[in-house]
C-alpha cells in the first residue's frame, strides 16, 4: 500500500437523534464535508478522479441511492466521473477509504474522495407488502426501519444482544461499563476544550427561529454525566445485563470527507500528505458476537506488516457498545492511555457510515499532535465482521 496518501479529511459535526441535523439529507451533509475537504488541500472539484461514499440507509431521502453522484456533482466533479455508493454496515467509511485505495493502487484513480455518511434521524416507517393491497380487515403492519435494522435476520439478534453474549463471554461487568462510558464523555469533553477536533470538523448552517447558526459541536455527548445517574438506568436487552441507554452508542447524524491521493498525484498538484495508508483488514466473526469484529481484523493488520500492539501508538474502536469495546480491548490486550483517547462513539454517537470516517480523520489528527508513527482504526460489522485500517504519521 505504499504511496497512497490521505492529503484531507472533514466532517461535520454530529447532531443527536432529532437535533440540529434531522432535516439535513445525506447528501446535503456530504456536500459540506466534501468541500471541506476540497478546499483543505487545494483542490477543485475537477482534480477528483472517483468518488466513494458508505452509507447504509439510502432510504432516508429521495435522492438517497443517488447520493455520491449527486454529492460528487455538487461539488464540481466533472459529468465524466464516476461515484458510487458502498455499504459495510458501521463498516462502511472504513470502506470507503478501502475502496479508495484499491483504485489508486490499481491505477484507476490518482485523488479520490471517500466518505461515510448517514441521517439516523430520517430513517423511514415503512409498510411492507402494501404495493399490491392489503387484505379486507387486516390492518397494517407499519415498521420503525432504524430499529428494525438494528436486528440481525440471520440470528434473530438485536445488535446489543450481541455485546450482552461478549460481555458474557469476556466477564465485563456492569459497573465496568458505566465507568468506561463515564471515560468516553470525559475524554470528549477534554478533547473538544482542547481543540483536537477543531482541523476535522466543518460548521454547517442550520436555520433556527433566531436566523443562521453554525453547527459545529457534536450534540451527543454529556460532559456533565455521572456515574451516580449512570447507575440508575435500567438495562436494555438483558436483565441483570450491561447495556443501557448511557453505556450504548447514541443514535445520530453526520458525515465525513476524507481525499486519497498517489503519490504522483501529490508531486503533480503540491499536495501534503497527512497520513500514508499503509494497509487494510476485513475479517469474519459469528454473528452472535458480531462485536468481536476488530480483534481478527487487528491482529490480521498486525501480522500482515510484522507489527505489534507495541508498535502502534494510537488505537481507536468504534464504540457500539461499552461491553463490546470493553470485550475487545481485553481479548487485545489495548492499553487504554493510547486508546480512543478523545473519546469515542458512547460519548459522541455512531452515525452508522460516517463513523469509520470520524475515526479514520480523528487518529491521523490525533497521530500528528503527539508524534506517533503508527495508528489503527477499526470497527465491528453487524452480521459478524471487523474492519481496520493502518496509517503511518507523516
Amino acid at each position: 500500500m505504499s504511496g497512497i496518501f490521505i492529503v484531507a479529511a472533514k466532517r461535520t459535526a454530529f447532531g443527536k437523534f432529532g437535533g440540529s441535523l434531522k432535516n439535513k439529507s445525506i447528501t446535503d451533509l456530504s456536500e459540506i464535508a466534501f468541500k471541506a475537504a476540497l478546499a483543505q488541500a487545494g483542490l477543485e472539484g475537477e482534480h477528483i478522479s472517483s468518488t466513494v461514499i458508505g452509507n447504509v440507509c439510502a432510504t432516508t431521502s429521495k435522492d438517497g441511492p443517488y447520493s455520491a453522484r449527486h454529492t460528487a456533482l455538487r461539488c464540481g466533479v466533472p459529468l465524466e466521473r464516476p461515484a458510487y455508493m458502498v455499504n459495510r454496515l458501521c463498516g462502511s467509511g472504513f470502506q470507503s477509504v478501502v475502496n479508495a485505495a484499491q483504485e489508486i493502487k490499481l491505477g484507476e484513480s490518482d485523488i479520490v474522495a471517500a466518505g461515510g455518511s448517514e441521517n439516523m434521524s430520517q430513517f423511514p416507517y415503512v409498510i411492507w407488502g402494501a404495493r399490491f393491497g392489503i387484505p379486507l380487515g387486516q390492518p397494517p403492519a407499519m415498521e420503525d426501519s432504524l430499529w428494525a435494522s438494528l436486528t440481525d435476520n440471520h440470528t434473530k439478534l438485536p445488535m446489543g444482544v450481541t455485546a450482552e453474549n461478549l460481555a458474557e463471554q469476556q466477564g465485563v461487568t456492569r459497573e465496568e461499563c458505566d465507568v468506561y462510558a463515564l471515560q468516553s464523555h470525559h475524554r470528549w469533553s477534554a478533547a473538544h476544550q482542547a481543540g483536537r477536533f477543531d482541523d476535522e470538523i466543518v460548521p454547517v448552517p442550520i436555520k433556527t427561529k433566531k436566523g443562521m447558526v453554525d453547527f459545529a459541536v457534536d450534540e451527543h455527548p454529556r460532559p456533565d454525566v455521572t456515574m451516580a445517574g449512570m447507575t440508575k438506568l435500567p438495562t436494555v436487552f438483558k436483565k441483570n445485563g450491561t447495556v443501557t441507554a448511557a453505556n450504548a452508542s447514541g443514535i445520530c447524524d453526520g458525515a465525513g470527507m476524507i481525499l486519497l491521493a498517489s503519490e504522483a498525484a501529490c508531486t503533480a498538484h503540491n499536495l501534503t500528505p497527512l497520513a500514508r495508508l499503509v494497509d487494510y483488514s476485513v475479517a469474519g466473526v459469528c454473528p452472535t458476537v458480531m462485536g468481536r469484529g476488530p480483534v481478527p481484523a487487528i491482529r490480521q493488520i498486525l501480522d500482515k506488516n510484522a507489527l505489534t500492539l507495541d508498535d502502534i501508538g494510537l488505537v481507536d474502536v468504534n464504540e457500539a457498545f461499552a461491553p463490546q469495546f470493553l470485550a475487545v480491548a481485553k481479548e487485545l490486550g489495548l492499553d487504554n492511555e493510547k486508546t480512543n483517547v478523545n473519546g469515542g462513539a458512547v460519548a459522541l454517537g455512531h452515525p452508522l457510515a460516517a463513523s469509520g470516517t470520524r475515526i479514520t480523520a480523528n487518529l491521523m489528527y490525533e497521530m500528528r499532535h503527539r508524534g506517533v508513527k503508527y495508528g489503527i482504526g477499526s470497527a465491528c460489522i453487524g452480521g459478524g465482521q471487523g474492519i481496520a485500517l493502518l496509517l503511518e504519521n507523516c
